[in-house]
């Protein structure tokens, strides 16, 4: 596979954005879209405060910018989930189940309420010129923040683990020496280690927020290279040991991203 050491999950981008101060809705469409079709949203709550609404109506035909309007203003908490099988990372019961088999979801609380989105992405085109629809489905939760900070731990606890797994992750790629027996691989490590987070669409970040969501990133593109296959293994036992050694160094690098786009904006 072809690894991106700056590809950020749409889950992440939106997320940042949303817990930015004066984000313009418009600002975070195009950052969150790239160059995706228009995505599409359902689900999401007209119950604000103030406004004569059922709790459970929902805006028929909504888009991202409509979502943007929604949760960029006012009081709010906002973060950016990335589940996978067996690791729920923090996902609220109730959007479990759509949240992993995407992969990623974003969970925000106003003062109107908890919801989580989860974005459904389809591919089209070819390898030259792909193309994805991205459908956001918006749908209330619990409150979160208490279930999602046990899972993540703190910010800084989240950049100590990372550089322990950045250890155990280089250690492993090299073992594997992937560039000896895979034609595609000395190139894609290259753009590992020269990776620049100059074109993140994202706002601007913090020193700490920064180099968390960097080292993150070039750990889930490590570990993506390392697993690709067993080409180096000596044997099945070292290959379920650097097997379990990856999948630890992965579930690191997701909940540090996580813990990356937490933020709580007072309004």
């Amino acid at each position: 596979m072809d690894a991106d050491p700056n590809a950020l999950p749409r889950s992440v981008v939106l997320a940042l954005w949303l817990g930015s101060v004066g984000a313009a809705p418009g600002v975070v469409v195009r950052s969150v879209q790239d160059d995706d079709e228009p995505h599409t949203v359902t689900g999401l709550p007209l119950a604000a405060p103030g406004r004569a609404t059922a709790d459970d109506a929902t805006l028929d035909g909504a888009t991202l910018k409509d979502l943007a309007a929604a949760w960029s203003d006012g009081p709010r908490e906002v973060c950016a989930l990335l589940p996978a099988p067996g690791d729920p990372a923090g996902v609220p019961a109730a959007a479990n189940l759509a949240a992993t088999e995407a992969g990623e979801c974003v969970v925000v609380t106003t003062a109107a309420g908890s919801w989580a989105a989860v974005p459904r992405v389809t591919a089209f085109g070819t390898a030259l010129e792909p193309g994805h629809l991205v459908h956001w489905e918006v749908q209330a939760v619990p409150a979160w923040t208490t279930l999602v900070a046990g899972a993540l731990g703190s910010l800084a606890d989240a950049e100590r683990e990372l550089r322990t797994s950045l250890v155990v992750a280089t250690d492993a790629l090299d073992s594997l020496d992937v560039a000896r027996w895979r034609d595609d691989a000395a190139d894609a490590i290259e753009r590992v280690r020269q990776a620049t987070t100059s074109r993140w669409p994202v706002p601007t970040l913090d020193g700490r927020r920064a180099r968390v969501v960097q080292l993150a990133t070039r750990l889930l593109a490590i570990v993506d290279l390392a697993t690709a296959d067993d080409g180096g293994a000596v044997n099945l036992w070292q290959s379920d040991q650097r097997s379990t050694a990856l999948r630890e160094v992965e579930r690191t690098a997701r909940h540090a991203l996580s813990a990356a786009t937490y933020s709580s904006v007072p309004g």
